[in-house]
């Protein structure tokens, strides 16, 4: 069975394809075609109209592709270096970046995160806060194990729109109450990476985009990634149309403002190499220390799946995906020392676009018979 395919949010032509490495190592004439037969398969029976994937072995990119249209009605077609939104695949990317910062002694997994002993203080809202507010740590939000706050038909980033970071978190923290303490159990919440943001903001006295890109996605060669604009109006240089279904809406959202939890951009390539420079395989090449990469990717109590801002199994694959009206998206991080991505510029409403996009992933990589992944 593929390692990363498990139920997690309900889961976890003008193109070229490019593969480096040993010659003997390359996919052959014959396995090239039977990968992008893997990708038109997925793409027919999930009416996606664009699709990017990258793979990366031992840190380098081997193979990326991409397949079908960034823009139908201008006949453009997707290329690898075409962004899209990446949507929760930005959660690992808050990770990271806090784990550096960790390694810098700037804060602790144990910290506070509201009230006079926290890092945000109470700069957030009004005091006194309601009931467990100030029991909130790093680790909670970083494991969605903060008490409340899910994605759920109450999610906070999906309310108020108009409202900007502080706004938003000042009327969720006082008008949606906590259902549990903190620590206990787990409930995805993206408002919690929300908030993470805020807390690389005060730390670091830069927006959270320019210090994730400068001090974490440079490293890793991503240098292309950018937080998403919301209307096509606002579509960045480069960037794919995204094509809603059963009438879901692509630009009807606050998209900048879920820059921590599902806001960034990037080619597939990006986000393949992203996740070679924090795999456990090198630590020459990882841009961590080799205990935090083991912290970040232990599960906590309260999910066996889920570490903090990953996916996790016992082979050890680690992964996440991402899902917003127009865009399915997954990275995953292999045991055997691949890295890959995969971007769709739509999101089906009827069927699990994100789980079968998983499996495409495993089925295309295992058309080289060499690569054993």
């Amino acid at each position: 069975m593929p390692g990363s395919r498990r139920t997690f949010l309900r889961l976890a032509g003008g193109a070229i394809a490019a593969h480096r490495g040993l010659a003997d190592d390359s996919p052959s004439p014959q396995e090239l075609a039977g990968m992008e037969e893997v990708a038109s398969v997925f793409m027919r029976a999930h009416s996606v109209p664009g699709l990017s994937v990258a793979v990366a072995r031992d840190g380098e990119p081997v193979y990326q592709r991409g397949f079908g249209f960034a823009d139908r009605d201008r006949n453009e077609r997707v290329t690898p270096a075409h962004l899209f939104r990446i949507a929760s695949v930005s959660k690992p990317i808050t990770s990271v970046t806090l784990f550096s910062l960790m390694e810098d002694r700037r804060l602790t997994l144990e910290d506070s995160v509201f009230g006079p002993r926290g890092i945000l203080e109470n700069s957030f809202g009004t005091t006194p806060y309601r009931h467990w507010v100030e029991d909130v740590r790093i680790k909670h939000l970083l494991t969605h194990t903060g008490g409340g706050w899910q994605n759920d038909g109450t999610d906070p980033m999906f309310r108020n729109p108009e409202m900007n970071h502080k706004q938003l978190i000042a009327w969720a923290i006082k008008n949606v109450a906590l259902e549990h303490p903190p620590g206990e159990r787990y409930a995805y919440s993206n408002f919690g990476f929300c908030i993470l943001g805020r807390v690389i903001e005060r730390l670091t006295g830069m927006t959270y985009e320019q210090y994730a890109r400068d001090a974490i996605l440079k490293r890793c060669g991503a240098t292309g990634m950018r937080i998403a604009g919301n209307t096509l109006a606002n579509r960045a240089p480069g960037e794919v149309i995204y094509y809603g279904a059963g009438g879901q809406d692509p630009y009807g959202m606050n998209v900048r403002r879920m820059d921590s939890h599902g806001g960034w951009l990037a080619t597939a390539r990006d986000l393949a190499l992203f996740a070679s420079h924090v795999d456990g395989h090198s630590a020459s090449r990882n841009i961590l220390q080799p205990e935090s990469i083991r912290e970040m990717t232990t599960a906590s109590s309260a999910n066996a799946g889920y570490a903090k801002g990953w996916a996790v199994n016992r082979v050890p694959n680690w992964w996440h995906a991402g899902s917003l009206p127009g865009t399915t998206s997954i990275m995953v991080r292999t045991a055997s020392g691949f890295c890959w991505a995969a971007l769709a510029n739509t999101r089906e409403s009827s069927r699990d676009t994100g789980s079968a996009m998983d499996q495409m992933m495993w089925d295309l990589v295992r058309q080289v018979q060499s690569w054993k992944a």
